[in-house]
């Protein structure tokens, strides 16, 4: 479960904290469409194999959707009014994995016992079970899917659409969930721009001044990394080389550093005819 957290929290190192406080990404979060998503990709641990939540497979590569900004305001209002209307359920004594077992067993027609029917009264189930249904119907108009599609539907045009956006990034799109702290500078008809590129335009585009390479191993990451970061564009080789200025045979260096940041997720690597290209990794709110 997702969920607003602000002020008294001690992160362990099991918590998965998202650091948005856009209610529109905790209404996709909370939605069927990241479940079903998150459930497939995710582990399995323990003898009752109870699902984990692996941010680098769960989250950081879910496609969200490209709505609207009504559509993003509808979201908005109703992963609100969940929230709380889970919080004052906990309010009334009923915890989160309380309720949503009452909220199972209603789903499935299931009598409650005298228990669970004053837990049911506490927690509105009935109400939590309305406010759901109209969260899931809302992301899939974003997505513009029909309301009613099966899992394993939502699955297949879930990884369609993460194909279609790493093949934006590689052409230099990148869809910030929070362009104004990922990206501060970037405007949107830069990027635009940068799309109907050739990529072999792409990685000629906007050079930069040559800055000398490191003798440290991890500060040659480290620039590596803040030449690629500092722009959208898809780098060549040959263009990484000249980002920077040494009398050494650093160039040797450079793509086994490229891919061991791609291999870390740090950096994002497209094969195309003409070799390898490189640019910044998909974007995460995380």
């Amino acid at each position: 479960m997702f969920q607003f957290l602000a002020g008294g929290i001690v992160h362990d190192h099991m918590l998965i904290a998202i650091a948005s406080e856009d209610a529109f990404h905790l209404g996709v979060l909370s939605s069927r469409v990241h479940e079903a998503w998150a459930l497939a990709a995710g582990a399995l641990m323990g003898v009752g194999n109870t699902p984990r939540y692996s941010k680098s497979r769960c989250f950081d590569p879910f496609p969200f959707p490209d709505a609207t900004e009504a559509q993003k305001a509808r979201i908005r209002d109703l992963a609100e009014r969940l929230d709380a209307h889970r919080k004052d359920a906990q309010g009334r004594g009923v915890t989160i994995t309380g309720m949503y077992n009452l909220l199972a067993k209603l789903r499935a027609g299931e009598a409650f016992t005298a228990k669970e029917r004053e837990q049911h009264e506490a927690a509105q189930t009935e109400i939590l079970r309305q406010l759901h249904d109209e969260l899931d119907a809302a992301v899939t108009e974003a997505y513009g899917w029909p309301a009613d599609l099966p899992e394993a539907e939502i699955l297949e045009r879930l990884v369609a659409l993460n194909r279609e956006r790493a093949a934006e990034e590689a052409r230099g799109l990148v869809r910030w969930l929070r362009p104004e702290y990922q990206a501060p500078h970037a405007e949107e008809p830069v990027a635009a721009a940068i799309l109907d590129l050739e990529p072999e335009a792409a990685a000629e585009a906007a050079p930069v001044a040559p800055q000398p390479w490191p003798k440290d191993l991890k500060a040659q990451f480290a620039a590596l990394r803040g030449v690629l970061l500092a722009s959208p564009r898809l780098w060549t080789l040959e263009a990484v080389a000249q980002a920077f200025k040494s009398r050494g045979r650093y160039r040797e260096s450079i793509a086994a550093h490229l891919d061991l940041l791609a291999d870390l997720g740090m950096l994002s690597r497209v094969d195309t005819p003409d070799g390898p290209r490189w640019h910044r990794p998909q974007a995460s709110s995380a």
